[in-house]
């Protein structure tokens, strides 16, 4: 039966700009353009457009898959974020906004996702700021790899996989590399990865009913993060069982998706939907590192665990996988201080497990001290 779905909010066309005002008094480095309701701009706290003297990387898109896009502003990262209302693109005044606040001599490049809205308003933003003098490209992320070829128009869906994108460009603008050159390294990122997510849940949007659409004891393979339905509806599985048919999913040698072959460095995304604890998130992580080195024959370099683009309060999540090279592991070790980018996930990784150890009176005893006196004292 269906039912009114509960939020901790107030008025539900306010969650937006309300979040917004949360995150910038949480973050000293954030702040936000004054011009609520339409403009929905966050920023970098410490950089001006007319001074800025390095490219500017700006994403966006529909509100409700928190922490992106706002939460990866921050220096090293992005620039700015153009938030939409829940589940919609945002609107060409408002990127344009955003475009001319922190766009120095240096240019821009819009990081946009592959939906249809956010391309257009995107598009039209890019053109009318060129008209204005300013220097923009961008790159367009599609990297769902639930629906196989052909895809239609739209072609495939950007999701979690963006968000490595967004840490390759910011730390590639951060160096003081030319436009072309950041946007070169944004799109090839961007065609290294693969993504593919399972849900046991359909998100609610605030103020509306809460859809029954999954019953009890299913899942949906590759349902999309504004709740679009996916490739498939099936009886809820093992978490083993699940990622297995996800990576096979995703480095299908049929479908192409991906460059990447037995003996490629990957670096791994666990990203939860919104709803999923972290205990379980962790558990598909840890089930997904063996089964890429044994099965697939991959050398994981990084795994990144936690949420990075949700779907409001769906449960399930999305697993991404990344063709790495030294340059691209740079990047992403490079420092940033977008709030919710992990900070412990730097270096090559040590051995998982360690032997535990003696009691210290059985590990330090020598030979000696363990063989029997040559004389006794009275």
């Amino acid at each position: 039966m269906a039912f009114q779905g509960k939020k901790l909010i107030n008025d539900p066309n306010d969650v937006v700009t309300e979040f917004i005002e949360g995150l910038v008094e949480t973050y000293p480095g954030l702040q936000y353009l004054d011009g609520f309701p339409e403009v929905k701009v966050v920023l970098r706290a410490d950089i001006s457009g007319s001074t800025h003297d390095k490219v500017a990387v700006i994403s966006g898109g529909g509100s409700g898959h928190e922490p992106a896009q706002a939460g990866f502003v921050g220096e090293g990262m992005l620039t700015a974020a153009i938030c939409g209302d829940v589940f919609a693109s945002p609107p060409t005044d408002s990127i344009l906004a955003g475009i001319r606040a922190v766009t120095g001599p240096m240019g821009c490049l819009l990081i946009v996702t592959n939906y249809i809205g956010d391309r257009l308003n995107f598009g039209l933003a890019a053109e009318q700021a060129k008209s204005e003098g300013y220097k923009v490209e961008m790159v367009i992320v599609g990297d769902d790899c639930a629906l196989p070829p052909p895809r239609g128009i739209a072609g495939r869906r950007g999701l979690a996989g963006t968000v490595l994108v967004h840490k390759v460009a910011g730390a590639a603008a951060a160096s003081g590399l030319s436009l072309s050159a950041v946007a070169a390294e944004a799109k090839r990122a961007s065609e290294f990865i693969g993504t593919m997510g399972v849900a046991l849940s359909v998100c609610t949007l605030p103020g509306q009913v809460t859809s029954d659409r999954l019953g009890p004891g299913k899942m949906e393979l590759g349902l999309g993060v504004h709740g679009e339905p996916g490739a498939a509806v099936a009886d809820l599985q093992p978490v083993d069982v699940i990622v297995s048919h996800v990576l096979k999913q995703i480095l299908s040698l049929e479908t192409n998706y991906v460059p990447i072959t037995r003996g490629s460095r990957v670096v791994l995304l666990i990203n939860g939907l919104g709803g999923t604890p972290v205990m379980e998130l962790m558990i598909a992580a840890g089930k997904v590192v063996p089964m890429l080195q044994l099965e697939h024959g991959l050398a994981v370099e990084r795994v990144y665990t936690g949420s990075f683009m949700t779907s409001l309060d769906m449960a399930g999540f999305s697993i991404t996988v990344m063709k790495a090279n030294e340059e691209i592991l740079n990047r992403l070790d490079a420092p940033t201080k977008a709030p919710c980018w992990p900070v412990g996930v730097v270096g090559n990784r040590p051995p998982a497990k360690i032997p535990v150890p003696l009691p210290l009176s059985l590990s330090t005893k020598s030979d000696e001290t363990l063989s029997r006196p040559e004389q006794l004292s009275s």
